[in-house]
């Protein structure tokens, strides 16, 4: 008589948490003009051509504003890619990534 082989597999538990969120800011300046802002908004965050005016004016009222909220590595290559962006065009355009508050 064939005899029963059982197996027994051991759970383990994880800790299974949603990665923490970074926001992405675009700062005022004196120099950048507001039609590369917009098309920064547009072709780096993907934002509709009337967000990103909306989002510029915020900007040029208010000194800084959040573009968006990712993952951090999302964050970071969204405001590389903008700063190289401003940069190959001759601006001064700064972005800041910081920690989503939760």
């Amino acid at each position: 008589m064939p005899q029963e082989q059982s197996q027994i597999r051991e759970r383990q538990k994880t800790d299974m948490r949603e990665p923490r969120r970074y926001k992405v800011l675009i700062h005022n300046d004196d120099f950048t003009t507001m039609d590369f802002v917009v098309k920064v908004l547009r072709e780096v965050f993907y934002l509709s051509d009337e967000n990103a005016q909306a989002l510029m004016l915020q900007v040029h009222h208010s000194g800084k504003a959040v573009v968006g909220i990712y993952t951090y590595d999302i964050a970071v290559s969204k405001a590389q890619k903008a700063t190289n962006m401003a940069r190959e065009n001759g601006f001064p355009l700064r972005l800041t990534v910081e920690p989503e508050d939760n």
